[in-house]
């Protein structure tokens, strides 16, 4: 699969309308961050279809106020997320809201590759392979972060779907070229990407594509 960018303006790809103060693309099997303002949205593309986008957030002014995916989860009653999911830390406040959502179902479960877990899983013959650890591991460092700040991650456009028995299955997903959704920042909140690199299982559809990563500021009411 080739990925074709979108050729409409960040502001008809935004699902929130407002000023663009962000319009840029994650690469495929790269990283990307930024701080997004409270208030502003953040409205994820996924340009090819099929792209899981591993994501980290956490306050802007203090890292180690964090997304729990514990907390999430029991606050929501669901494991999987999409339009008005909040994304809480570990003290259940809000550090962003889902406001839109075209794919209609995410991942909370389904955690980050690393080399370790693909050599596990795949072979050893694997252990070269860049993964989404190294991803956060590289970008994080550009805000201070290590390894101890890595939590459990949320995977946008992710499927991972629960057998009856509890074992959890990555298959395809659930999206198509051009589907998005938006994220409302609750507070100033620095967000995390790996758009992953996985080329072993089908949550890529086995290749890896860019997203794009558009950041609006809604326009207030007099």
């Amino acid at each position: 699969m080739t990925a074709t960018l979108d050729s409409r303006s960040a502001v008809d790809l935004a699902l929130v309308p407002g000023d663009v103060v962000r319009d840029e693309i994650a690469p495929a099997r790269g990283p990307w961050s930024a701080v997004v303002a409270a208030g502003d949205v953040l409205t994820i593309v996924d340009l090819a279809g099929n792209q899981a986008v591993d994501t980290l957030i956490y306050a802007a002014e203090d890292h180690a106020v964090r997304y729990s995916a514990a907390t999430t989860i029991a606050a929501q009653s669901s494991i999987v997320l999409t339009t008005g999911s909040v994304l809480r830390d570990s003290e259940s406040e809000p550090l962003v809201t889902i406001v839109a959502d075209e794919v209609g179902r995410h991942d909370t479960l389904g955690g980050a590759c690393s080399q370790e877990s693909n050599t596990l899983r795949y072979g050893h013959h694997t252990a070269h392979q860049h993964a989404c650890v190294e991803n956060f591991l590289a970008e994080g460092m550009r805000w201070g972060l290590g390894k101890a700040d890595l939590v459990p991650n949320l995977n946008f456009f992710m499927n991972v779907p629960v057998d009856p028995d509890g074992a959890l299955g990555i298959v395809d997903g659930l999206s198509a070229p051009g589907k998005r959704l938006a994220l409302r920042a609750d507070r100033d909140v620095l967000v995390l990407v790996s758009n992953c690199p996985q080329i072993n299982n089908p949550c890529n559809g086995f290749d890896p594509t860019p997203v794009r990563m558009i950041v609006t500021s809604p326009a207030v009411a007099p």
